[in-house]
């Protein structure tokens, strides 16, 4: 690999062998200025460089692009007809280029349904495993359960059902679709006469068939017969025929009950005749009707009416609306019924809830215990009308409303009076009792997804010397495979994950590194692959574990590209790219390039922090705060161990542990939703604690995080802060602007009236190419400006709107200081190193670390009491050295208006600086939910039993 110092111009020599690199010629998407670069492959290459200098716009929109955009040319122009092709990336040549795959943050699954053991398919492993050796217990008596005869089952049947109808039956479609039209057929033609399907008996006639496109169970009825001495031959030849037919099943129905008995030759309980159906996977997945509970249909949680909710205060009336779902009196047919169990259990609506009798309260709630119930509906000339109906009760009427209604405002009220909750027939396990009675080293599937993944790896380490001869012979090829997913995870610092955590809870940074895991498990070569700061949520201890694992990807023949900011990922890099020298428009070159050894010899901002030359300053005096506190006592949610925090309010406090210690729990999950309840009255459920004081020393809670500001290009930065609409109204007060009859509304994008008719307010307009990708183009009437030719003549200051939405931040700052309002929200983007965005900037352009700086200049820019409370998870991701400086700034300025700052973080040049650390752990999972220390990072950095210490106390250079 050629050594190439600093390049800050010119253009790279050709290489005539681009099987050795990764070749990029002249690169222009969003701020990249042209660019050419040679990228090592079979290397980990780091991309760094400051916040919004284009480093991204590179790995992800460049190379990751056309990586894409060529694997979708390979299909035929009729399957890119369905699937949609990729737009080309703005670049001249693209050279050398291996199949690209792409670890991002942003890909994480809101899927209820979707677990860390089913992205990493070890749950599916484990099924199979569970199917083929588990053995069943019987959930009435605790037994193991044993394989009986055909003469041990007849012997069931006539201890169990003497004298009794029975309608015996084959089950020969088990929850499959299709129309079955010539297995009816087939059947008819044997001679049978009836078959059950989908539960109802009915007869086989000729052409009969089903829905091709519903799932099915259908039985065919092999006898109807009564249980007496001289039918026990026909009996057994029944039997004997329908264990035949249904394959080692078969099911006995009483014929008055319509209650219907399994019988199986393979698993059955000799005490009290209940049989289990031989074990497949699907009997243990959660997303199948044959293992899911029944309850809660495999999701682990159902939603149950929050009586809080239904009655918040019990010394209101019903009159005055104290039972919620009613509302406050009025005419209509609920009230009218309510109106006669008033007048029929005698109580008043007017009293005070509280004064109702307990069983007026019961009806009222839950139905009328006779079903029936008059209700006067007023008078006409030949006297009262009376209506009898039934009343099913509040409680019923806002469940039937959550359940059955297709509105999603309905739907949303009837869901205000409700909460989650574990599901109280499977324990939140999310299958049926018959699996999780099948057990492999007396432990059940349900047990091993609890086990966090340390001690799941533990587990199976020697798990054969717990099973027999048989069960190891069948078992051998499926525990390897499980073993090598589990070390695979364990290597990318996921000790502290459980199979049965849900992927929705999971932070980028951790679903990215279970995919960076699956991908290492798939032992792929040649491929490229481009990951998106992976280092996120991770500790400084647990780095060297995702660098060895981003090394064994490399060394199976892969290019690995990683943008990232972490310092020793970086040291570890065999090539480092660093792009800038600014951000946005100042941004978009290649500032150096080279091993980590060469770029520890530059004079640039990068390597500067690097080798040491600059560093964020610790600090020289601590803030003591206010002398007031925030004290949470009993916290115990997740895995935390009756947890009491203490944090002396303003000052800037940095929550700190490693990843799975219990920090999200303690802030996000608990302590933020008591807060938000405090002020706002939010409906929030905090994870469960014993108490909390000091919340009157609060009036203002504010959670910031990474989550875009808007999802689509019309949301930008003026819009989200606020201050576009002050603008509007500057331009409705031009004297010009009200002679023509303008106001504010005619200076929006999003509304007719001013707004380009063509493009509707977009600038752009969509043109289709059918086989060809989607093609933006400059609205062709307003020139990509927005709006109409009238709205444009309005002029502030010789400045259309829409010149002022296309001015960066700092030229706003200039143009817009002789407005004091307006000024100072424009102001505290500039503070926070935003300065190179425009005003009108698509919110989906800008990354997660501009996004939340963003937020953070809104709330900036709001007026304070001095009583607020910030919360920030990780603010770091996404930003360089230089960045973090500037964000650090713009917190000490809101610390120093006496607010209190609270941040989740595991960057040390964040730690270093706080006022007071608390430092989670001492582990992840299970070993952590622990506060080791508390105090100042110089007292932290001296804690024995913490990981975090030990990092700190050379950052603080003691």
């Amino acid at each position: 690999m050629a050594k190439q110092k600093q390049q800050t111009t010119g253009k790279p020599a050709p290489v005539a062998q681009s099987d050795e690199k990764i070749e990029v010629y002249g690169a222009r998407e969003h701020n990249l200025k042209n660019l050419d670069i040679q990228i090592p492959k079979n290397s980990l290459v780091v991309i760094t460089g400051i916040s919004g200098s284009g480093k991204s716009s590179l790995a992800f929109d460049t190379i990751y692009a056309e990586g894409q955009r060529r694997y979708m040319e390979s299909f035929s122009a009729y399957a890119r007809q369905f699937i949609g092709d990729m737009e080309r990336p703005d670049v001249d040549k693209v050279m050398g280029l291996s199949p690209v795959i792409s670890i991002e943050q942003k890909t994480t699954n809101k899927n209820p349904r979707s677990t860390v053991g089913t992205i990493t398919e070890i749950y599916d492993f484990l099924r199979l495993l569970y199917a083929r050796i588990g053995v069943a217990y019987s959930f009435n008596t605790g037994k193991r359960m044993t394989r009986f005869s055909e003469e041990e089952i007849m012997a069931h049947i006539f201890s169990r059902f003497p004298k009794k109808k029975l309608v015996i039956l084959a089950p020969v479609v088990r929850g499959r679709k299709g129309h079955y039209r010539e297995l009816f057929e087939q059947m008819r033609k044997q001679g049978y006469l009836k078959v059950r399907v989908d539960g109802e008996v009915m007869d086989l006639k000729e052409r009969m068939q089903v829905d091709r496109y519903k799932i099915h169970d259908i039985e065919l009825v092999i006898d109807r017969i009564q249980v007496q001495e001289d039918a026990r031959v026909r009996i057994s030849q029944s039997v004997q025929k329908a264990l035949q037919m249904g394959k080692g099943l078969m099911f006995v129905m009483d014929h008055d009950t319509g209650k219907v008995s399994q019988y199986s030759r393979q698993l059955m309980c000799e005490d009290t005749g209940i049989s289990y159906e031989e074990p497949s996977p699907n009997t243990f997945s959660f997303n199948s009707p044959y293992g899911a509970c029944p309850r809660c249909k495999g999701l682990g949680t159902i939603y149950q009416i929050n009586m809080e909710e239904v009655l918040p205060d019990t010394s209101k009336s019903i009159n005055e609306g104290g039972l919620v779902p009613l509302g406050e009196a009025r005419d209509t047919f609920t009230f009218k019924q309510v109106q006669q169990l008033a007048r029929k259990y005698k109580f008043s609506l007017s009293a005070p809830i509280s004064k109702i009798p307990e069983k007026a309260m019961n009806v009222l709630l839950y139905g009328d215990e006779n079903g029936k119930l008059e209700v006067d509906m007023g008078f006409d000339d030949n006297g009262a009308q009376m209506y009898e109906t039934e009343y099913e009760g509040v409680v019923n009427m806002v469940r039937r409303y959550f359940n059955d209604t297709s509105s999603d405002a309905v739907r949303n009220w009837a869901e205000s009076f409700m909460q989650l909750s574990t599901c109280p027939e499977c324990n939140g396990s999310r299958l049926k009792r018959e699996s999780l009675m099948f057990k492999v080293d007396d432990k059940n599937i349900s047990e091993l997804g609890e086990m966090d993944l340390n001690r799941l790896a533990e587990w199976f380490s020697d798990v054969e010397k717990r099973l027999d001869n048989k069960q190891n012979t069948i078992a051998k090829d499926v525990l390897k495979e499980i073993r090598e997913r589990l070390s695979f995870l364990l290597d990318v610092g996921l000790t502290y994950l459980t199979l049965n955590r849900a992927t929705r809870t999971l932070s980028g940074g951790e679903s990215q590194r279970i995919r960076l895991a699956t991908q290492i498990g798939s032992q792929l070569m040649g491929i490229t692959y481009i990951l998106d700061e992976p280092s996120i949520g991770l500790h400084q201890r647990d780095n060297m574990r995702l660098i060895d694992a981003l090394r064994n990807l490399k060394t199976m023949g892969n290019t690995v590209i990683v943008v990232e900011h972490d310092k020793d990922i970086m040291l570890h890099a065999d090539h480092l790219i660093d792009i800038g020298p600014g951000a946005g428009i100042h941004g978009g070159q290649i500032v150096a390039q080279g091993t980590p050894k060469e770029m520890l010899k530059l004079n640039t901002a990068t390597a500067g922090y690097l080798n040491g030359i600059r560093e964020i300053a610790v600090p020289e005096k601590r803030r003591k705060g206010n002398g007031k506190f925030l004290e949470l006592k009993g916290a115990t949610g997740n895995n935390l161990k009756n947890v009491n925090l203490k944090l002396p309010l303003g000052t800037f406090i940095c929550v700190t542990g490693v990843s799975g210690s219990g920090k999200s729990t303690l802030i996000n999950e608990t302590l933020y939703p008591i807060l938000s309840r405090h002020a706002y009255d939010s409906k929030l459920v905090p994870m469960p604690y014993k108490s909390i004081k000091g919340l009157e020393e609060l009036d203002k809670v504010i959670e910031i995080d990474q989550s875009p500001i808007g999802r689509t290009p019309r949301s930008n930065p003026a819009t989200y802060c606020g201050f576009f609409t002050e603008i509007r109204q500057l331009f409705a007060a031009v004297p010009e602007a009200k002679i023509r009859g303008y106001n504010a509304g005619r200076f929006s994008f999003n509304v007719k009236g001013g707004r380009c008719d063509v493009c509707e307010g977009a600038g752009v307009r969509v043109i289709e190419m059918n086989f060809l990708p989607d093609v933006y183009v400059h609205c062709e009437k307003c020139n990509g400006r927005r709006y109409n030719r009238e709205t444009l003549e309005i002029r502030y200051k010789g400045k259309s709107i829409s010149d002022v939405l296309d001015m960066t931040v700092e030229e706003a700052v200039d143009f817009f200081q002789p407005v004091p309002y307006l000024y100072r929200k424009i102001k505290t983007l500039q503070d926070v190193g935003l300065g190179y965005i425009t005003l009108g900037q698509s919110a989906v352009t800008l990354s997660g670390g501009e996004a939340q700086r963003v937020k953070v200049a809104t709330e900036l820019s709001k007026k304070d009491t001095g009583k607020t409370i910030y919360i920030l998870d990780e603010p770091t991701t996404g930003l360089h050295f230089q960045d973090i400086q500037l964000l650090l700034n713009v917190l000490n300025k809101l610390v120093e208006r006496g607010n209190t700052v609270l941040v989740i973080e595991h960057n040390l040049d964040v730690v270093k600086v706080a006022d007071w650390v608390v430092d989670l752990g001492p582990e992840g999972g299970n070993g952590g939910g622990q506060i080791l220390c508390a105090g100042t990072p110089e007292e932290v950095s001296k804690c024995k039993d913490s990981h975090t210490a030990i990092f700190l106390k050379k950052e603080l250079k003691q």
